[in-house]
């Protein structure tokens, strides 16, 4: 694509030509959204198999590395694990990507990591935003997930129209780095929302209550919250399919602490959880819903 045919996509005569990386249970439901609105044209999975099958479902194109897919597009949506996952995918898109495009990382890493990244896609004059998101995986398969994001608010506008796609709220944070910071403080709240509700849950069992209804009278007074709604009925049954997994908010909760520690704030109800989460996963639990802590507060 040369840089003619890339300024007129952008100035709004064509629809901006749109990949996305990362074809995990979020990225999947991400993916179908955006070609729903007609506003993806490319995929790429380290498994292929997964990019292939997906793409000849939603009618797109699946390319072989993240290098090919950057040369073909304008937005590149970032969907992937960890830290060094995001750097390594960045360096991997610098090596070919056309000046002006925009990268949009939806991972949930440090606000370090995505001023990384800004600074090497500015060095070939693209641009960055870190844009992580809340909702879970039923947020990303209904196109209603919450978006923080961080960088230049006018690259944002820009890319504005495919991010609704996926999203029922998207809030402008700051600059590079701001968006992961508020997903910080998302993933410490959701700690503390799983510690309150399981705790609460167990004790009601304790008690000898009817569970159902326990969990209808709190969810419509002052105590209810999203967790207790979607959550409790299945957490009392000894359900616990995902959700959102319970070694992925340990990973994000890591990040958490290090940005705390950095600010030298304690945060005893993450380093908490953290304690929790690695008892649960040295059991085997690490790929349930983070509901799965019920199954350390319940009585036995």
């Amino acid at each position: 694509m040369n840089s003619e045919d890339k300024n007129h996509t952008q100035t709004g005569d064509q629809p901006m030509q749109t990949g996305l990386i990362g074809l995990g249970a979020m990225g999947q439901g991400m993916a179908r959204n955006l070609a729903k609105a007609g506003c993806l044209q490319a995929v790429y999975n380290r498994t292929s198999g997964k990019a292939d099958a997906l793409a000849a479902e939603l009618g797109t194109q699946a390319y072989v590395s993240p290098q090919a897919l950057a040369e073909r597009v304008d937005v590149i949506l970032l969907c992937v694990s960890a830290d060094r996952d995001v750097l390594e995918m960045v360096s991997a898109l610098c090596e070919t990507i056309n000046p002006g495009t925009v990268v949009i990382d939806m991972s949930t890493v440090s606000s370090d990591t995505a001023k990384q990244a800004a600074v090497l896609l500015a060095d070939k004059q693209a641009d960055f935003l870190d844009a992580p998101v809340s909702g879970g995986v039923e947020g990303a398969n209904k196109g209603t997930l919450a978006m923080m994001v961080g960088g230049d608010s006018a690259v944002l506008e820009r890319v504005r129209p495919i991010l609704q796609a996926m999203t029922a709220r998207i809030e402008h944070m700051g600059p590079t780095g701001s968006g992961q910071a508020c997903k910080a403080v998302n993933q410490i709240m959701c700690a503390g929302i799983n510690q309150a509700v399981t705790e609460a849950l167990a004790f009601a069992q304790a008690q000898g209550l009817d569970m159902e209804k326990v969990i209808e009278v709190v969810s419509g007074g002052a105590a209810g919250n999203w967790f207790l709604q979607h959550r409790g009925k299945t957490m009392t049954k000894g359900i616990f399919q995902p959700g959102f997994k319970l070694a992925l908010h340990h990973k994000d909760l890591l990040i958490c602490q290090q940005m705390a520690e950095q600010k030298h704030l304690d945060c005893p109800l993450t380093d908490a959880t953290l304690n929790d989460y690695r008892v649960l996963m040295q059991q085997g639990f690490g790929d349930e819903d983070i509901s799965a802590l019920y199954r350390l507060k319940r009585p036995n």
